[in-house]
This record gives C-alpha cells, sequence and structure tokens, in this order.
C-alpha cells in the first residue's frame, strides 16, 4: 500500500473533520474505519482507505486515532498485525479516557516498538483547524516535536503539558470540571430567570458577554492560587459571602433547586470561619484542600 503522510483512525465527526483538514493542507492521508461507507468523499478527493487497522497503521509514519473511547481504540489495536504495525511508528490517540488509560496506551505501544503521545481535543468539529483551538498533549518532548507539524493543521498552537504521559489526561478532567460546574451555575440561572418569566435567551446572551470577561478573572485566580500569595487582588471573598446566600435565599423563595448555591454557600461559611474573608476569592481552594 502507498506510504502517505498520516493515517487517521476513525471517522466519526472529529475524525471526519481532521482528515478533511489534513488533505485541505495537502497532506496525503490514509483513512480507516468500521464502517468503510463514510470514506467515500474523502477518497474521492484523494485519501486511501486501508483494508484493516494493521494496514492503516503501516500506511504513514504517524497515526492519529480518535475513537469513541480507549476501550475502543484498544480494540482496534487488537486486531490482526495492528500491534506489531506499531515498530516504529508514532500513534497520537486524540480520543477522550483516563490517566490509568493513557498510562497503559503508552506501555502498549512502547511495548510494539512505537512512539506515544495522549492528547485531548477541547473544542468541536467546527472549530478545528483554527488559531485558538485547544488541543492539549503529554509526552516525550522529542515526540510531541516530531508531531508538531501535523498537529498544527488541527490547531495553530498545540500545548505541550509535559513529559508525563497523563498530564493531557488530568488537565482534560481539571477543565471539563470547569465547564460542567459552569454549566451548573447556568443550568440554576436559566431556572431562576424562567421561573420569574425573563427571558432565558436573554439570559444566555448576556452569559456570553460576560464570559471573556469572567475568564480573564479565572486565570487571575489561578495565578494567584499558583503563587500562594491570597492577598486582595480583585476580589475579596467576603463579598461573596452574601452574594452566594442572595442566590440561595431567592432560590428557596422561587422554589427551584438550591443544591448548587447551598453547596458553594456552604463552603464559603466554612471560609470565613476559617478566618479567610479578607483574602483574595481564591482562597477558597483552601478549603478544598481540606
Amino acid at each position: 500500500m502507498k506510504m502517505t503522510d498520516v493515517t487517521i483512525i476513525g471517522l466519526g465527526s472529529m475524525g471526519l473533520t481532521m482528515a478533511e483538514l489534513m488533505l485541505g493542507a495537502g497532506r496525503s492521508v490514509t483513512l480507516w474505519n468500521r464502517s468503510a461507507d463514510k470514506a467515500t468523499d474523502l477518497v474521492a478527493r484523494g485519501a486511501h482507505f486501508a483494508p484493516s487497522p494493521a494496514a492503516a497503521i503501516a500506511a504513514s509514519p504517524v497515526i492519529l486515532i480518535c475513537v469513541f473511547d480507549y476501550t475502543a481504540a484498544q480494540a482496534i489495536l487488537d486486531a490482526d498485525g495492528a500491534a506489531a504495525a506499531l515498530d516504529g511508528r508514532l500513534l497520537v490517540n486524540l480520543g477522550t479516557g483516563s490517566p490509568e488509560d493513557a498510562r497503559d496506551a503508552e506501555i502498549f505501544v512502547a511495548g510494539h516498538g512505537g512512539r506515544y503521545l495522549d492528547g485531548a481535543i477541547q473544542a468541536a468539529p467546527s472549530q478545528m483547524g483554527q488559531d485558538d483551538t485547544p488541543i492539549l498533549v503529554s509526552g516525550a518532548a522529542t515526540v510531541f516535536a516530531e508531531a508538531l507539524p501535523l498537529l498544527r493543521v488541527l490547531a495553530g498552537s498545540p500545548m505541550h503539558l509535559g513529559e508525563r504521559i497523563d498530564a493531557a489526561a488530568f488537565m482534560d478532567l481539571a477543565t471539563l470540571s470547569y465547564v460542567y460546574g459552569a454549566f451548573g451555575g447556568f443550568l440554576h440561572g436559566a431556572r431562576i430567570a424562567e421561573s420569574v418569566d425573563i427571558s432565558v435567551a436573554t439570559f444566555g446572551r448576556i452569559v456570553e458577554q460576560i464570559s471573556p470577561t469572567f475568564g480573564a478573572f479565572f486565570k487571575h485566580e489561578a495565578a494567584v492560587i499558583e503563587s500562594g500569595d491570597f492577598a486582595i487582588t480583585e476580589s475579596p471573598l467576603r463579598i461573596s459571602i452574601p452574594a452566594v446566600e442572595r442566590i440561595l435565599r431567592t432560590s428557596e423563595a422561587l422554589g427551584i433547586n438550591t443544591e448548587l448555591p447551598a453547596l458553594v454557600h456552604e463552603w464559603l461559611g466554612r471560609a470565613d470561619r476559617a478566618g479567610l474573608a479578607n483574602e483574595e476569592l481564591a482562597s477558597l481552594i483552601k478549603i478544598l484542600r481540606g
């Protein structure tokens, strides 16, 4: 089979987008997917479809795999001849997995003579290929440098998080904790709005407008936490205590779910009793540290 620049395994929405970007950048591409029909349009544009995972891996020096989870990825690598084909190849897993999954994958690939990077894409398919597309990658710096020209087709500035292979998975969990926590707050805000017949769509537009400002604020608070200096610089913890209590009491009066504001109210109460009221809001992390 003809050698190509890159192999892409998995043609879900993200895999298809990755393949389209690679073709658009003039890269030669080999594809493999359980359902060959998903590759029809890409093959018409010049991509090659491999008859098996082993052939797909053997076809390129760099293999990008993006499937549902690491169990699915391992099943592909367990196909006849696939593991042996990893010898001398670089595999980048851009699917979803745990830190333990990342460690196990590195051991498996290295055990078959390959090099491995673990990654996490924090964008939707429509957001790929942009200068600010967030892709997190961890693994040996020399291996990252080898993969970087291809990764830059997918994201302008892929972020290398260091040599420990599980760093990207841990950071993915950290950022998803922010996303789901923020979404919980968003849903609670939507319940407040709809409970008093205020437009939830308008609420959404306001959230969009204030998000860049609060992103910058969270970046500042992260720097405060890393510095260990919790002297007040932006937001004293004390002003958040009555603010969250107002959210809680109003939610109680409206008869809506109070689990989220009650949780944050309890954290702030503990911080107040611990004497943290006159420190930066970021000092609340001391309560979570126990």
